[in-house]
């Protein structure tokens, strides 16, 4: 059968734009991947000869309020292998595996692993004398990548607090993993091209993407505060031999933390060579523990707050014991202190007179204080591990339990809850949030990222309330069981504690917690300090005769550190046996040595100078010292007058 002319030359036509048609699809196609793709492509292909050597960003530096460097970084490369590249992999093995002090099977299986880069394990943040050591070997396929690690300059300073990071500079405990999102910073590379034998690709050039380094974390730690701190714990330690000490300074008109430290302690940089139960537990805000007489306070607070009690007309009897609830519970005075004002009772920390406060106040009230003051719940310190104490169930508490929780026995709190409660009961009545972390800054352009501010909970009590506390507690230490804080200059506040520490629901014999809180100025409290020791030994284990001069010696030296100026304007020491005043050093310039004699001063006299009369005296008129002390007296030539 013929095929008309007419239909070849329609089917023709047809395969003509058929074929017009499919190379239109093809032209687009190529052209959408060279225009609009090709870059894409291009990318994927660099990609897959792409091999990176990484390198490490910077960490956060972590620094004090004055910008001290507590946490930093040491330089310490690391070595890559890009196992295509090398050529020979035994003898590679063996030079580095002599050098790196490993065993050369070990050296093999990394080098000739399936992998486009490979990191050995051994040879990770090593020193640069080992590095150049490698370099020198001029092996192909090993490279050296930047690298760094955390360095702590002081050792065990602050440890609890710092933490520490890991191999890869990862946070692991304390503010390192707090903050660890914003101290870790991006990493970098070094990028460089290799063919599908792994071998370097020379006509492509290199390419680097700088690594970003983290923000450094500013805190609200005082270096002064702390090394006085850290200074008084470790002659604690060696003096007292405890299970355990506790010490935190705060401003109590911010919440911020000033210092904070705790025995035993460890070094960040050497972690592993500790218990996990030494560096895991921040005793000063993980410990809970009946608080003993610290928790009066509160229990003072409440009932001047809702009108109770009249600290200076109020009186109560206390026989040494009071009976509540078919109980007998005992002042720490066998026989007791007899009639009293209540500011005679928190002076001596009668028991009995506190159980009364608590049944003037009735257990609705105490306990609605003790939750308003933050007990029994975390204060929201930004640290990890916080506890959280534990109270009676209002509904359990009986006669005995409210009178127990009155003196502070039978609850449990934690050192920070105290310090943040403390702080609102002498600050005015305001409790605030604890912070420890003050700012975070950007390192290149010195750009604050991140800035706290100080996080009012709620009104606890009124000022007055407040003010009336103050006097109180100053009292204490100038007048009552809080001598031994005493600071010569400074106003100082305060409250001693002894607490039981119980096992298997008895209490141990000669086992206590004992503390101190204590504040200054007493009149403008600019530093709270709490220090609790556990189990002291070869003493008598008293707040008083152990916490508290402790936490004086901080406070004190802390005051001058800070630049806050002593005065002389404060309550009155009383003095017992052996202990005794101290003598004011009056103005003896302008004295002859004829009227000198006539001074009634128990002071040691150095002279300087031949002359008859005082043109100049150390220490100045007015300052305090101990009797038997030496002043020195600087005479001129003058003569004696006839």
């Amino acid at each position: 059968m013929r095929v008309s002319n007419v239909t070849v030359r329609k089917r023709l036509i047809a395969s003509l734009f058929v074929g017009i048609f499919i190379f239109l699809i093809i032209d687009i196609r190529l052209g959408y991947v060279q225009l609009f793709l090709g870059e894409v492509l291009t990318d994927g292909a660099k990609e897959l000869w792409s091999r990176d050597i990484p390198f490490e960003p910077e960490r956060g530096q972590i620094i004090d309020r004055n910008g001290v460097p507590l946490a930093t970084n040491v330089s310490a490369p690391t070595v890559y292998v890009v196992p295509r590249q090398v050529k020979d992999p035994a003898g590679t093995a063996e030079k580095l595996a002599a050098t790196l002090n490993i065993s050369k099977e070990k050296v093999y299986q990394y080098i000739t692993k399936k992998a486009s880069s490979v990191k050995i394990p051994e040879a990770r943040k090593i020193s640069h004398e080992k590095a150049k050591e490698i370099r020198a070997l001029e092996l192909d396929g090993i490279y050296i990548g930047e690298d760094s690690k955390r360095h702590y300059p002081f050792g065990d300073y602050l440890s609890h607090v710092l933490g520490f990071a890991g191999i890869d500079n990862q946070g692991l405990m304390g503010l390192e993993l707090y903050y660890d999102k914003e101290l870790q910073g991006k990493k970098g590379s070094v990028k460089f091209y290799a063919n599908a034998k792994g071998q370097r690709m020379n006509d492509m050039a290199d390419d680097y993407q700088a690594p970003v380094d983290g923000n450094d974390l500013m805190l609200t730690v005082d270096s002064k505060v702390q090394t006085i701190m850290e200074r008084e714990l470790d002659i604690a330690d060696a003096k007292y031999n405890p299970d355990g000490i506790i010490s935190i300074a705060m401003n109590p008109n911010t919440g911020e933390i000033l210092g904070m430290a705790s025995r035993p302690n460890f070094d960040p940089a050497n972690f592993k060579n500790v218990s996990p139960e030494v560096y895991n537990r921040n005793l000063p805000i993980w410990s809970t523990y009946e608080p003993g007489s610290t928790f009066k306070i509160i229990t003072l607070a409440a009932a001047l707050e809702e009108g109770k009690v009249d600290l200076e007309n109020d009186h109560f009897h206390d026989p040494g014991y009071v009976e509540v609830g078919g109980a007998k519970l005992r002042c720490w005075k066998k026989g007791g202190h007899g009639s009293q004002s209540y500011l005679e009772v928190v002076q001596n920390s009668c028991n009995p007179g506190f159980v009364n406060l608590g049944e003037r106040l009735g257990k609705e009230k105490l306990f609605k204080y003790i939750k308003d003051f933050g007990f029994g719940e975390k204060t929201g310190i930004d640290l990890q591990g916080e506890g959280t104490g534990i109270l009676f169930n209002l509904d359990r508490v009986g006669p005995v339990e409210q009178a127990t929780t009155a003196f502070g026995q039978g609850v449990s709190v934690t050192p920070i809850q105290q310090v943040a409660a403390i702080s609102a009961a002498i600050n005015g009545g305001t409790l605030y949030t604890p912070y420890i972390a003050k700012e975070l800054v950007d390192p290149t352009s010195g750009d604050v990222v991140m800035k706290k501010s100080p996080s009012a909970k709620r009104q606890v009590i009124s000022k007055e309330t407040s003010d009336e506390i103050r006097h109180a507690l100053e009292t204490v230490v100038a007048q009552g069981s809080g001598k031994n804080a005493f600071v010569e200059g400074y106003r100082v506040g305060g409250k001693t504690g002894t607490a039981q520490k119980a096992q298997g629901g008895k209490y141990l014999e000669n086992n206590h917690i004992v503390s101190f809180i204590g504040f200054a100025p007493a009149d403008d409290p600019q530093i709270v300090v709490y220090t609790a020791v556990d189990n002291p030994k070869g003493t008598v284990q008293f707040g008083g005769v152990v916490a508290a001069p402790i936490v004086g010696n901080i406070i004190g030296d802390s005051l001058r550190a800070m630049g806050v100026e002593p005065r002389k304007n404060q309550v009155e020491k009383e003095y017992a046996w052996p202990e005794s005043p101290l003598i004011e050093v009056p103005d003896l310039v302008g004295i002859t040595k004829r009227e000198l004699g006539e001074f009634m001063i128990n002071l040691q006299i150095e002279a300087s100078g031949t002359g008859n009369t005082v043109v100049k005296q150390a220490p100045l008129p007015g300052a305090k010292l101990k009797e038997g002390s030496t002043i020195r007296l600087y005479f001129d030539d003058k003569e004696e007058d006839s």
